[in-house]
């Protein structure tokens, strides 16, 4: 039988695509053995951020840096030029990736990024771009056609960020090493990221650690709430700890800009109503993935009517180097 033509079409694509990545290997050098050694010693979390098909890179990368023993967490660039910025802290790393190296909303969040002094290593094509000159550390990701015959969907550039990141992970496994009984805890039956036998009551955080506030504080009260807890948000309740609100820094910092006067409001006016929220009784890993889908870092522990246990975040449920902070036992 005749081969039609989408076949070798096909094969084209891959040979172009498998040649973009042979032809990374002589870009590894200083820059990325340094960014390793940046990221294993960072306090923090790798901070990705991207926009189209870059950002869908970019949360894969951060998937794959989750799972393997290193803190990481996706910004969306808009999202973080309004207000999700506060999650990230100086601890952090910031990894933009953008093969022109000239996305203007990128390129913006990354400058507000160093402002904070957080460290920059930009994954881009262009090592003469905008990106390429905030970051610290440029590794370089240029391919040399893309296999769009166009020549305009990122296809080859794509996977070439996407096989340096795995790069990336790889080398901080080695780094760390990260051994085969520290990946099942988070794949414990094989799968990734899909059954790890914990609960979200054996990793929550309770009690009087809670940032909390009764409904009808004030916002400054609420602020001074948040700050003392220092978690970044406070979670707004009844008399009867039903659950009715959260107010974060982001939503702080953005009364501010816009000169609001606060100090004499009720914090009723200003929370988010309805948190997103999780049962203590569902897996850590529903949780992980649920956090992870939404893009956020938090998660509030309700009961089935609504009244507040407790508060999950990312940084409790991964210690340093990633691994869990409890022991599963079968």
């Amino acid at each position: 039988m005749e081969e039609d033509g989408s076949i070798e079409h096909a094969r084209e694509v891959l040979r172009i695509e498998a040649e973009s990545i042979l032809q990374l290997i002589d870009k590894v050098g200083s820059s990325f053995s340094r960014a390793v050694e940046l990221i294993f010693r960072s306090k923090g979390r790798v901070i990705v951020a991207g926009i189209g098909k870059s950002g869908l890179i970019g949360k894969k990368i951060v998937a794959t840096l989750t799972s393997t023993g290193t803190q990481a967490l996706f910004l969306h660039p808009v999202e973080g030029l309004h207000g999700d910025l506060g999650i990230v802290t100086k601890d952090d790393i910031l990894l933009p990736i953008s093969h022109s190296g000239e996305t203007h909303e990128l390129n913006l969040i990354v400058d507000s990024i160093r402002a904070l002094g957080v460290p920059c290593i930009a994954f881009t094509g262009n090592l003469s771009s905008t990106l390429a000159r905030f970051c610290d550390l440029v590794i370089d990701v240029g391919v040399a056609r893309e296999a769009c015959p166009f020549g305009l969907a990122p296809t080859s550039s794509s996977t070439a960020a996407l096989a340096m990141g795995d790069a990336l992970a790889v080398a901080l496994i080695r780094k760390r090493n990260f051994q085969e009984k520290d990946f099942f805890k988070f794949h414990p039956g094989g799968n990734l990221g899909s059954r790890l036998r914990a609960k979200v009551r054996d990793v929550m955080i309770g009690g009087a650690l809670v940032p909390h506030v009764v409904t009808g504080v004030s916002v400054l009260e609420a602020i001074r709430e948040m700050d003392e807890k220092n978690k970044g948000f406070v979670l707004v309740t009844d008399t009867g700890e039903t659950l009715l609100g959260i107010m974060t820094d982001g939503d702080v910092r953005r009364l501010i800009r816009r000169g609001q006067d606060f100090r004499e409001e009720r914090i009723d006016s200003f929370m988010t109503p309805s948190p997103k929220t999780i049962r203590e009784d569902v897996s850590v890993a529903h949780a992980v993935e649920y956090m992870q889908r939404e893009e956020i870092t938090t998660l509030v522990v309700t009961d089935e009517a609504k009244r507040l246990k407790g508060y999950l975040h990312l940084h409790d449920i991964l210690g340093r180097g990633g691994t869990l902070k409890i022991s599963i036992v079968d």
